[in-house]
This record gives structure tokens, sequence and C-alpha cells, in this order.
């Protein structure tokens, strides 16, 4: 299904109504606007805090009751399942949702799956609005030959075991000496950083048992990370860079003909500040002509477009790659030339989709809802009245996090907008929610549960020690049925 692409001031002209009595109950002493945010991620904790701090709101103009849901048992979603667990910085942006969440206006219910737990139809009846924040957790396919063949992952799988997401694997297949991960992004960057890391060294995180273990018998010595384009077009931040040279024991690998004057030119980074840190920051590493005695290294490679993945008996042996060179615009041009890498498995971390829910529209091509600026569209350019996306299930994967609040305010200025011509939800009533999750018999957590199972980890965090012997911040717990029994206790 292709994009629809609606005038937005044409689309609300669109709005239709099925009979139902619009809202009219939300001045002051009347019942509440009631919104439901379904992913509780960044993006729907900053959609629902700037809706509860919207003009309309804090002048009185109208009152807001807002539920969060998330199908994990916990809150936060891509901070806790989605981000390294050694950046503690981003990790730290928990404590600003952790605030927002813990002001006691903004209800949170985990362990709810949006499609089965609840179904629009169901969202409909005790919900004026629902927001979609659900994110984008596939991965991007890499569309080389030999991608079937067995040594060959999705960044995006490999993030969500050494997050100990609970839908996904326990164990990991770290078998191969050398290794290739394909992109110039954060995501790729934080695969290789972990896959060249001692797992003593992911002691002081808050990794679980299960990866340690498996970090632990990693036989990696050399991990190749690849990127199609030149140093001067890399996605990745300079912080995420330079954490690369804080790895202890590993050594970093860079090639001048990927990097030198010659072959990338000052004017090939523009304006942008941060590309001519980074590119400095690769110069000074490349003179460095210290002894390379540590036990892994860690390659940086450019200009590198993947052509083959190479296999015997089914199983990975070697990335083929062919060489590029950049154009004017930016983009880059194949050379012919080819290169065979010896490794014995290729992770890609080329970008990220987002799933389908189930009776909203979707763009099968670009993994995000059909909408205006916000406004969910069917096929056809026709908004659904009462039905918004926000985050990267609205735009993609694209954007960090001053973009997603940006975004949610786009999405909620609509909202608010349309509340006059709103469909009254038919059981608006606060406990109505809870009732028909507990007669479907969901087991649903809440804040207070969150709390719960923030300390158990906390404790299980003190009763364990990193390498040096100091007791450890934080153990996650993994088992989904684990998260939801701490919680509902």
């Amino acid at each position: 299904m292709n994009n629809v692409q609606t005038d937005v001031q044409g689309a609300a002209g669109n709005r239709g109504h099925k009979g139902r009595k619009p809202v009219v109950e939300t001045t002051p002493g009347k019942r509440p606007l009631r919104v439901a945010v379904i992913g509780a991620g960044p993006a729907g904790i900053y959609t629902a805090d700037m809706l509860t701090k919207s003009d309309a709101v804090t002048n009185g103009e109208i009152e807001v009751a807002i539920d969060l849901f998330d199908r994990y048992p916990t809150p936060f979603g891509l901070i806790r399942y989605g981000v390294a667990p050694d950046h503690p910085r981003i990790k730290g942006i928990i404590s600003a949702l952790r605030s927002i969440l813990g002001r006691g206006d903004i209800r949170f219910f985990g362990n709810v799956n949006y499609g089965s737990d609840l179904t629009l139809g169901e969202l409909k009846e005790h919900y004026d609005a629902v927001v979609f924040s659900t994110g984008a957790v596939n991965d991007a396919p890499l569309e080389v030959p030999g991608v079937d063949l067995d040594g060959v992952y999705g960044a995006a799988e490999f993030v969500a075991w050494y997050d100990g997401h609970p839908d996904y694997r326990r164990t990991w297949p770290l078998k191969a000496e050398k290794v290739a991960v394909i992109g110039n992004g954060n995501v790729a960057l934080d695969v290789a950083r972990v896959l060249a890391k001692h797992a003593d060294d992911m002691l002081t995180t808050e990794i679980p048992g299960n990866v340690y273990q498996g970090l632990k018998a990693n036989p990696v010595t050399d991990v190749h990370v690849f990127g199609r384009r030149g140093p001067a077009q890399m996605k990745f931040t300079p912080l995420e860079l330079r954490e690369l040279a804080k790895v202890p024991d590993v050594d970093l690998i860079v090639h001048a003909e990927d990097i030198s004057e010659e072959h990338v030119s000052e004017e090939a980074a523009g304006e942008n500040n941060q590309v001519k840190v980074m590119l400095k920051t690769l110069r000074k590493w490349l003179e460095d002509d210290a002894p390379k005695t540590a036990s892994r290294r860690l390659h940086l490679h450019f200009f590198q477009r993947p052509e083959e993945v190479l296999g015997e008996d089914g199983a990975v042996v070697g990335l083929r790659t062919e060489r590029t060179r950049l154009n004017d615009d930016g983009s880059v041009s194949p050379t012919g030339e080819y290169f065979d890498h010896e490794v014995g498995a290729v992770y890609h971390a080329i970008g990220y989709l987002g799933s389908p829910l189930a009776e909203i529209p979707f763009d099968l091509e670009r993994g995000v809802i059909l909408n205006a600026e916000g406004r969910v569209l069917d096929p056809n350019g026709v908004v659904h009245p009462g039905l918004y996306a926000t985050g990267w299930i609205k735009r993609g994967p694209v954007g960090l996090i001053g973009a997603t609040k940006s975004d949610a305010l786009e999405t909620i200025t609509h909202l608010l907008e349309d509340v006059p011509t709103l469909e009254g939800a038919d059981q608006p009533g606060f406990e109505a929610i809870k009732q028909t999750m507990s007669a479907k018999g969901v087991e649903y957590t809440t804040w207070d549960g969150w709390l719960q199972l923030d300390e158990y980890e906390q404790n299980l965090g003190a009763s364990s020690h990193d390498a040096e012997g100091n007791p450890r911040e934080r153990v996650k717990v993994v088992e989904r049925d684990e998260m939801v029994r701490i919680s509902r206790a």
C-alpha cells in the first residue's frame, strides 16, 4: 500500500460522523475528555504530558483524563528495550519519563496487547480519542544474496536479546571470531561495541545474567563495521564515536583510503560541526602509531556497499563488498572494485520498520500508519475521527528525542482542534476500562506495579557485583510472567 499524500485542511474537511453524540461535556465541571495512548515509550509519554500541559487544559477550557497502554509489563519502551545498556546518559532519559508518570495524573496499564487484549472497538467504547505511539521494532530488510544463510542477523533482534526483551530468545549464537556489522548509524555502533566488549566490562550495566553468560563465551577477535557512504555522511553522533575509544582491551582500526584528506575533503563535511568533529576524531585515530596489542579489534570501513553474504554448507563464511565513490549530491556510485572479507556472522543495522496494527490503515512500504500530520487516514485520504498517531509509527524511525517532542506537539494540536467534532465514548467512566480488561482476563500491570518491579530489580543489583566487586545498580528481570507476578503482587 502506498502512502497517501493529503492536504491537512482537506483531510480535516473530510471528517465524518456515525451519528454518535459529539463530545460536549468537556467544559469544567463536566466529564473530562477521555484519551487513550497506545505505547508507553518516550513518544507516548511525551504526548500524554504535552496534552495535560496544553493551553486548553491549563486555561481550564477542557479537562482531560489520559490512560497510557503498553504491551510490555513495564513503561519506557525503546529506552528500556532498544538502547544499549552501556549508555547510562541515554538511559537517564527514564528519569524524566518517570517524573511524568509519577505525578499521578496519567494512568499506566502494562501487559496489554492492542488488537487482542483491547480491540479498537473496545477503545472507542471507553475513549473519545485514541493516539497510537507504538514505535518501530522490526529490522528493515537487507536485500542482497545470502541473507538467508545461518549467521545473518538483524540488529533489532540482537538488541532485544542484550536488553533483556521479554518476547525474544534467551540465548544468542555468539560463535564467530570475525563479525561484520552493516550500517553507519548509532545502532550499528551499539551492536559493534557490545560484540567487541568483554563481558566483565558490561557488569557495570543492568544486563541480565543470561546476557552476561552469553557475552562471556563470545570468541570474537575482530568486528568490522561497513558503511556504504563516507565518514562525512555517517549517521552516528560524536558521542557514540568517541565511546568506541573507551572500550577496554579493544583496538580501533581505521583506513587511510577512507578518511584521509586526499579522499575526504573538508568541503564534504559542509557546515556540519558534528561531522567535522567526527572527521577530526577519525584522523586522530589514524595517526595514532601506538602498538595494537589488544585482544580484540574494531574496524571501521567506509565507502563499502554490501554486495553478497558468502556461504558454505548453509552458513556464513564471508561478506563481499563493493567500493563506492561519493557524488556531489551525497549519494554514492559503484566503482566495480570488490572485496571479500572473511567473517562468520553478519549483522545488519540499516533501519527499523513499524508493524501493522489491527484495523488501522497502514503503509507497509514505509512501516507507518497512514496519517496527515498525526490524523489517521483511510487509503482514500479521509480522516478517521478520533484516531491519531505520533512518534516513529507516524513519521518513520528517524529523529531523536527532540524530534519526538515536536512531533507529539503537532499531533495533540490537531487532536485539540478536533474536540468539538469528536464522537463521544459510550462508556467513558474512569473504572470502565479496568472492568473490561478484568472481564477478559487481562493481567494488566500499573504504575504502582512498576515501582514494585523497579525496587525488585534494584535489589537484584545490590546483591550482585561487577568485576571490581561493587554492587550493581540494577539487574533486569527478563521473563514476562515473572515481571507480571512481581508487578501484581
